[in-house]
């Protein structure tokens, strides 16, 4: 069976926890997170968990146990953190949790961040995979970075990631 056929059999609506990964930015002031959950739902998608966390391993790495816990969530979408700064914790916090990577999730973003904004696009470590049966992915925190991955890569295929990891 192909990837086409693969689709088609992937639910057309999933189960989806976001959380926002910042020192500044509150749920008043997160406009990222905002986007992610009114892309989602505008798509037929359920958001079922929002959380604005510091840049701090401890609550990431606690928050993230429990909606990998939680039954029913199939993904979990990050905003924020995945930068070059020492304050960028995103990554290092979710790596050793996934099981599997999806590098080309990380590798399409930059190759799209790159037609817009050029060479700046190497410092951006967005990354996706699988822990415990659920996709976790992992976004910048800029408004145009999650507009994009958004609307070119993630809702064409969310459905397609969850039936895929579910397997």
């Amino acid at each position: 069976m192909g990837h086409v056929e693969h689709k088609k059999q992937a639910p057309r609506t999933v189960s989806c926890a976001v959380l926002v990964i910042s020192d500044t930015r509150t749920e008043k002031t997160d406009e990222s997170g905002r986007l992610i959950m009114q892309t989602l739902k505008e798509n037929g998608h359920q958001v079922v968990d929002y959380d604005v966390l510091k840049n701090d391993a401890g609550l990431i790495g606690g928050k993230l146990d429990a909606l990998l816990d939680r039954d029913g969530l199939q993904v979990i979408i990050t905003s924020g953190g995945t930068g070059v700064s020492r304050m960028d914790i995103t990554i290092e916090t979710v790596l050793p949790v996934l099981k599997k990577r999806l590098d080309g999730f990380g590798e399409l973003f930059r190759y799209l961040t790159y037609q817009e904004i050029g060479t700046a696009s190497i410092m951006s470590r967005a990354l996706a995979g699988v822990a415990r049966g659920k996709v976790i992915i992992c976004l910048p925190g800029s408004l145009a970075a999650v507009r994009m991955a958004m609307e070119k890569i993630i809702l064409p295929e969310v459905g397609h990631m969850v039936r895929e990891a579910g397997r």
